[in-house]
């Protein structure tokens, strides 16, 4: 397509590297960018930040600007342009120049759609006033910013749990505000299943953030009498009453896919803008990338919406290579995403627990709580470590990590071997790079596949955290074997206790016409000790990531 005319609709992560990628490949094409916004390419990651004052300068956040994309790859680069409609069968877009207040018509040879994904605004009484806002482009946090400083304000309050809310709730906590955190699901932090959200929801509170959880916003209400807010009082629907000098929307997104939806393009289930694996949309001259489109998930085949800056420039790279003749595949997403939150950082890749479950997938989940370094270096600190496979095939589906350290590291080797198809006996062979500072000899992703393969070899049969508070005691016991200072900090209520180094001695005092649950304090002491019992004949199973999953999971 050499000398033809490439017309993209917005900026940012996917449009600005498929014009980019488009100029690369041809010198010759005319290349229009389209961006209804002040700035075509900037790093909407990284607001919160700019908010906190950790990203001290504005321009930081411009990646490029229209006079850097000229210069360098030659497009026509036109801010302030919105894109009203597509006409299909002329081939054009409808333009509105916002700054010179007019409309004019673009001809395009292939025409690619980053419209991206809006915030959401549901229709909450007083949801739209002034002090609340929403986190999206460079003009939103300087007006936050500006909101801020104009108002003196102290105690904000976010509504939503998911990435922008945690991000946005950590810089406006740096920035000296007492922070409140409204979300209407029972955890923050979507994405993670329920006990591993469940460090984010300690490390919240022992900083002094303010959450309620299962609280969806009722309404945003002005102030009473005895109460001082210069933004809005947001009323949960337990009665709660939050005042706010400043409110911070982080309801999630919806894909911007309207003007896909009035041209008559096909639509996915969920919304999104549908493309083949090509990125190629029902219209053979149209592809669309990034937030607005519907992508196949890797783990469990299905339409999903996943935003995210990573894959959206692979696909604004691949959607400009196919419009030149490749035939590049983007097939799947894997959802691979982590958020630094205080003092901890949590990451995922692949499905969680509980979407597996929901759709009836066999699932084995195993828990560790490895040092980030090796424990003798100083400046080791725990992690905690979910590993999801498929107990028939060893499958990887899915880890989640969260820690102080080193998350960064390991979540990445466990996508890596996901997106691979890697198998737990894969994670338990991996060679990787090892001094004190940095690992162990035996890497965690290491050790998650050794944990992984004792289950699948059969060599100890697992126990869930939640299943402590549904045991029968005419059937089961739990056996703690910590010492006798570990459990004065805290213990499972009702249960054994023999450490680990007496458990020879004492086996007469366990019964052997009961199940035995076994727990140390992060789960290697309680293996050794089930494969002592049962090779003596008990009948045991570890408690997976034992007391510490357990105290953190039910808030104990």
């Amino acid at each position: 397509m050499s000398g033809k005319k490439i017309v993209v609709v917005g900026g940012v992560a996917g449009g600005a590297s498929a014009a980019a990628c488009a100029r690369r490949l041809s010198e010759a094409a005319e290349i229009v960018v389209l961006e209804r916004g002040p700035h075509v390419s900037f790093a909407n990651c990284g607001l919160p930040y700019f908010v906190g004052g950790e990203i001290p300068d504005r321009d930081d956040l411009l990646v490029q600007t229209p006079a850097s994309l000229r210069a360098r790859h030659n497009l026509d680069v036109r801010p302030h342009h919105t894109v009203v409609r597509i006409d299909r069968d002329a081939r054009e877009v409808e333009v509105h120049d916002t700054a010179q207040d007019r409309t004019y018509r673009e001809h395009y040879d292939a025409l690619i759609l980053a419209t991206g994904a809006a915030p959401l605004i549901p229709p909450i009484p007083g949801i739209r006033r002034d002090g609340h806002f929403t986190v999206r482009s460079v003009p939103d946090v300087e007006a936050i910013l500006s909101w801020i400083d104009a108002r003196n304000a102290r105690q904000a309050v976010v509504v939503g749990g998911g990435y922008i809310g945690l991000e946005m709730a950590e810089q406006l906590h740096r920035r000296g505000l007492q922070v409140a955190i409204a979300e209407a699901l029972p955890q923050v932090m979507a994405p993670l299943d329920a006990e591993m959200a469940a460090w984010l929801h300690r490390e919240l509170k022992s900083n002094g953030v303010a959450l309620h959880l299962g609280s969806a916003v009722a309404a945003f209400e002005n102030p009473r009498e005895d109460e001082t807010a210069k933004a809005s009082v947001v009323v949960l629907n337990n009665g709660t009453r939050l005042p706010a000098d400043v409110v911070i929307l982080g309801l999630g997104v919806r894909p911007e896919s309207q003007l896909a939806r009035d041209a008559g393009l096909d639509l996915g289930e969920r919304g999104g803008i549908r493309v083949d694996e090509t990125l190629r949309t029902s219209d053979p001259h149209i592809w669309a990338v990034g937030d607005a489109i519907e992508v196949k998930d890797g783990v469990t085949g299905q339409n999903s919406l996943i935003p995210l800056a990573g894959p959206a420039n692979r696909q604004g790279r691949i959607a400009a290579e196919n419009i030149f003749g490749s035939s590049e595949n983007y097939s799947k997403t894997w959802g691979t995403a982590i958020i630094r939150l205080l003092g901890l950082s949590a990451a995922c890749t692949g499905a969680n627990e509980r979407m597996l479950r929901k759709l009836g997938r066999p699932v084995e989940a195993v828990y560790l709580h490895p040092y980030s370094h090796a424990d003798y270096y100083p400046g080791a600190h725990r992690m905690a470590m979910k590993l999801l496979f498929d107990p028939a095939s060893a499958r990887l589906l899915g880890a989640q990590v969260v820690g102080k350290e080193g998350v960064d590291k390991r979540i990445d080797v466990l996508a890596t071997a996901l997106k691979a198809g890697f198998t737990a006996h894969d994670l338990a062979d991996l060679e990787l790079a090892y001094a004190p500072p940095f690992g162990s000899a035996k890497d965690p992703v290491n050790l998650a596949g050794m944990v992984a393969q004792h289950v699948l070899q059969g060599e100890v049969k697992n126990a869930q955290w939640y299943e402590i508070a549904t045991l029968d005691s005419a059937r089961a016991v739990v056996l703690d074997v910590r010492e006798d200072s570990e459990r004065t900090q805290g213990a499972i209520p009702h249960s054994l206790h023999i450490p680990l180094g007496q458990i020879r001695a004492r086996m007469g005092e366990l019964p052997r016409d009961r199940e035995i649950i076994v727990h140390c304090q992060t789960g290697q002491r309680s293996y050794f000790a089930c494969r002592i019992l049962a090779q003596n004949g008990f009948s045991v199973r570890n408690l997976s990531g034992s007391y510490r999953t357990w105290e953190v999971a039910t808030g104990e």
